[in-house]
């Protein structure tokens, strides 16, 4: 074959591979394009706010000859409509979906006899609760299809906004999504004398956000492409309510504002860019109420604010986009550019007046760091925590009953976690060398902590020492809890060691 025939030859190749890479270059280009642009959701101006905000009842109780009072749950399985005429598939408490709220003083003595109505097991985990560790409800006490369980404590904490969901391990994300939650909210002395709302439904308002996707009538739980902070659904309800208003009669309203999604994080505001006031945090009250426009909750979290209301206006509780991910592309990927209209507020022509809020909420009941007697540090990785993932048959840290310590918690994995810890409420020292902003300066059991952050936090374990039973700590994005971003802590005595937990899941 001549030099001359073979080139023409050379050339129609080249011409045809070069074809070929264009071609796979667009259409990669083309996908990558689609998935950017399909990854942004927004629902602003879109909701019809056409359903009464449902307002989870306050939970029966009794209280028995010793002073203990009592609730009774049952984790059952049953339908709602969301949509009318599509009956969805669900768990909940004493209902088709979600659960009543409980409510207990300071100082009292309380028993919840949980029946497991389900055909799994699950737990019952009372988020933001100081408690010995076989109360704590983790995934060391499972409750068999069927079985009962029945934790008792006395309340020794602050008047705050608690709530309850499952801990069962590898599995609490599917669990919480079907509907399995509630509050829990505590009552004291100090609370009962601020002139604050406290109506419950009426002026101090429940306000659990979740976000859902369907399928058709069910529940879509899938994590789509690039979504590595685990579910995003594409639409929020509060209380169980799609499209929910809430029509109000007061000039100051208070909102507890719980993030029960397990993954998204909001940022919740108004329109309008009002301000509002922050009064408490996870674990209770701030010190002084902090003047906001802002509140970002990532899952878990909680903030009660209180809303000024103008007569006849109706206004949107939003959650506005956020751009501290820790770069573009977690940012779009990870929620951060998404924006929802969550709950709208409809002001009666006439208002009934409201006291002027307090100057002053009271001292907080959370440690300063000083006379700390030990410093711990954790480094957060999807693939777990510290470099390890969860074992349930491993003790991780051991800590001594009456510490105060500090505990550095640090995220560089380039994607948003948050962190938890089970029994205690503990105070924001620092976050990135510098002195927490308002919203972190009160009582807290969970933080966000976005890609590039560092916080150093100061915890006082208080007890009952319990060297075989562990608590928890972990990521509260329920996917990276599921997929082993958890570690386990026991208390014990000065000088005691600790037991070997079992790694099995007990069930009762």
């Amino acid at each position: 074959m001549s030099r001359l025939t073979s080139r023409p030859r050379l050339k129609r190749v080249l011409i045809i591979l070069g074809s070929v890479v264009t071609v796979v270059a667009l259409a990669l280009g083309g996908g990558l394009l689609w998935l950017w642009q399909d990854a942004e959701i927004s629902t602003v101006g879109k909701e019809s706010f056409d359903n009464a905000l449902a307002i989870p009842p306050l939970a029966k109780s009794r209280v028995d000859k010793d002073g203990t009072r009592v609730f009774d749950l049952r984790m059952q399985s049953g339908e709602k409509e969301f949509k009318a005429g599509r009956a969805t598939p669900t768990w909940g408490f004493n209902g088709d979906h979600l659960g009543p709220t409980l409510r207990a003083k300071r100082g009292e003595k309380v028993r919840v006899r949980i029946r497991n109505g389900l055909d799994e097991a699950s737990t019952v985990h009372w988020h933001g609760m100081h408690l010995p560790a076989k109360m704590d409800g983790g995934p060391h006490q499972m409750i068999r299809p069927g079985g009962s369980w029945s934790p008792h404590w006395t309340v020794d904490q602050p008047a705050a906004t608690l709530w309850y969901h499952p801990h069962p391990h590898g599995v609490t994300e599917k669990h919480v999504q079907r509907g399995l939650a509630g509050l829990f909210l505590l009552d004291d002395e100090r609370s009962a004398r601020l002139a604050l709302p406290k109506k419950y439904g009426v002026d101090d308002l429940p306000v659990i956000v979740q976000d859902v996707r369907f399928d058709g009538a069910k529940f879509d739980h899938g994590h789509k492409m690039m979504r590595n902070v685990g579910f995003l659904g594409d639409r929020t309800m509060v209380n169980g309510t799609l499209a929910p208003y809430q029509e109000v009669g007061d000039e100051l309203i208070r909102l507890r504002l719980l993030n029960a999604s397990t993954a998204r994080t909001y940022d919740f505001g108004f329109p309008d860019d009002r301000a509002f006031s922050l009064v408490g945090t996870d674990g209770g009250a701030l010190e002084r109420p902090a003047r906001m426009q802002r509140i970002q909750l990532s899952p878990g979290e909680r903030a009660e604010i209180v809303v000024r209301m103008r007569p006849g206006e109706r206004t949107v509780l939003r959650s506005f986009p956020q751009d501290n991910y820790g770069g573009a592309w977690q940012q779009r990927f990870s929620g951060g550019d998404d924006s929802f209209d969550v709950l709208q507020l409809r002001a009666a022509e006439r208002l009934r007046p409201s006291p002027a809020l307090p100057s002053e909420l009271g001292e907080l009941e959370v440690p300063d760091g000083a006379g700390a007697s030990r410093a711990r540090f954790f480094d957060l990785k999807q693939s777990g925590i510290n470099g390890r993932a969860m074992r349930m048959d491993r003790i991780d840290e051991v800590v001594t009953r009456g510490a105060t310590e500090t505990w550095t918690v640090r995220n560089d994995n380039g994607m948003p976690h948050n962190f938890h810890v089970h029994d205690v409420q503990f105070r924001v020292l620092e976050v990135n060398g510098e002195a927490p902003p308002p919203e972190l300066r009160g009582p807290k059991d969970t933080v966000f902590l976005p890609n590039g952050t560092t916080m150093k936090l100061a915890l006082r374990f208080e007890g009952p020492a319990d060297p075989k039973t562990p608590y928890m700590y972990h990521c509260h994005l329920l996917s990276h809890e599921d997929g082993g971003m958890m570690g386990q802590f026991v208390v014990v005595e000065k000088g005691q060691k600790a037991g070997k937990p079992s790694g099995r899941h007990s069930g009762h």
